[in-house]
């Protein structure tokens, strides 16, 4: 079981390793650890059956240095003041690696959506959305979906800001429906840019995805699409998992039809063409090429990371490697892609529907996965040429020096405001 590793210390840890090889000071390194505000609220909501129920919920704004703060609203029962200032800061260095002109932000609800009907959990995020209006604007702070939360809740937030404003401002918020100005390409954003790192890792390392085996930690959208694409290019999918359990065939499963069975059972347990069913800690030890995390975090801690099997990783889901997993596999040499990097299309594409919402002039879904592609390869060639310039132990520790380089600059730049 992975050990329960504080998700903000993690960040700073990451940060305090990149720092190591640049040229910054101990007070300006602080800044960058640190969220410039969190907002906590408690949010008393109406039930159907008219009691009253009250729930905390939080936003954090990062850093805005390179832009308006930038990230998504997740509800989950685990949701915590620590969680989502880390996430807030893993966004601020996500944006910088892939370049675009935004911050970080995160903000979430500690609740379990099951639990709820679709009317109350409509009030939940309405009351959300009022609380979160004086700080969120299209140039101040702009949500977006995560964890259990889709279209359907950002087409609220959207419609209760824009009556409280008495305004239309689509790109405050982005991965809405396209209907209520969203960006065709949004929803496979996450797992496509989870593909394309996959692949460049693997022609970077010299190997073939053709006939490479995979196993998938989590099958909600970023992993199960991820498995369709990475599929697409050859590679075995012969694992995946979903909070219930995982699914095994070491000869393949067919992706899609194991998310065809998830969305009519609801889960992955069951699936008529598996081999085996195995437990989670069970998939992200298997003797595969390729393993893709895209649950949640510390999903592989040091203990655990002793036993993986897998040559190369790559992060869809934020932290799902404790920093004392990272030591372990920088020491047994295997290959891991980090998160900031390989997760880093959701929040590519948020940008171009907040471009589109701007302009009022919408892409084609062909335009949307071309400018991610390229946008994507070039973030891998400049974290490759970090890690082969500076003489960097590890891919994490490229992405966060490149990325922090950034932020640096543009602070460095704009000056301190007394």
């Amino acid at each position: 079981m992975a050990e329960e590793a504080n998700p903000f210390e993690s960040l700073q840890r990451q940060l305090d390793d990149a720092a190591a090889y640049l040229d910054v000071s101990p007070d300006v390194l602080e800044r960058l650890k640190n969220p410039d505000r969190v907002l906590e609220a408690n949010l008393s909501v109406e039930m159907d059956d008219g009691t009253i129920e009250v729930f905390r919920a939080y936003r954090s704004q990062f850093n805005g240095d390179r832009g308006p703060y930038k990230g998504g609203i997740r509800y989950h029962p685990n949701v915590s003041r620590d969680e989502v200032k880390a996430l807030s800061g893993w966004m601020v260095y996500k944006t910088a690696i892939v370049d675009v002109p935004f911050g970080g932000g995160k903000g979430g609800i500690a609740l379990d959506p099951d639990d709820y009907s679709e009317a109350e959990l409509e009030r939940i995020t309405r009351s959300f959305a009022k609380e979160l209006r004086p700080f969120i604007g299209v140039d101040r702070d702009i949500p977006a979906p995560d964890v259990n939360t889709g279209q359907r809740e950002m087409n609220w937030i959207k419609d209760t800001y824009e009556t409280l404003e008495n305004t239309t401002a689509p790109g405050v918020i982005t991965g809405k429906a396209p209907d209520s100005g969203g960006s065709a390409g949004r929803v496979e954003a996450t797992g496509r840019s989870t593909m394309l790192t996959a692949r460049e890792a693997f022609d970077y390392l010299g190997k073939e995805m053709e006939g490479a085996t995979v196993a998938v930690q989590g099958y909600g959208n970023a992993g199960s699409i991820a498995a369709f694409l990475i599929e697409d290019l050859g590679a075995t999918v012969v694992a995946v998992s979903d909070s219930r359990g995982a699914a095994y065939n070491s000869e393949g499963l067919d992706a899609r039809a194991v998310k065809s069975h998830k969305n009519e059972t609801g889960s992955v347990t069951g699936y008529p063409n598996a081999e085996d069913e195995i437990s989670n800690e069970d998939l992200l030890t298997l003797d595969v090429d390729l393993l893709v995390p895209a649950a949640l975090e510390n999903a592989i801690d040091g203990d655990l990371a002793e036993e993986v099997r897998a040559d190369v990783i790559v992060e869809a889901a934020n932290g799902p490697l404790t920093p004392e997993a990272d030591d372990v596999l920088t020491a047994r040499d295997v290959s891991v892609f980090p998160d900031i990097l390989a997760n880093a299309g959701g929040v590519t594409v948020s940008y171009f529907e907040w471009v589109q919402n701007r302009q009022r002039f919408y892409w084609s879904e062909e335009r949307v996965n071309d400018e991610l592609e390229r946008i994507v390869v070039d973030a891998f060639a400049d974290l490759i040429a970090a890690y082969e310039t500076k003489n960097l132990p590890n891919f994490r520790t490229a992405a966060y020096v490149v990325a922090v380089e950034r932020v640096l600059k543009a602070y460095e730049q704009g000056g301190t405001w007394p």
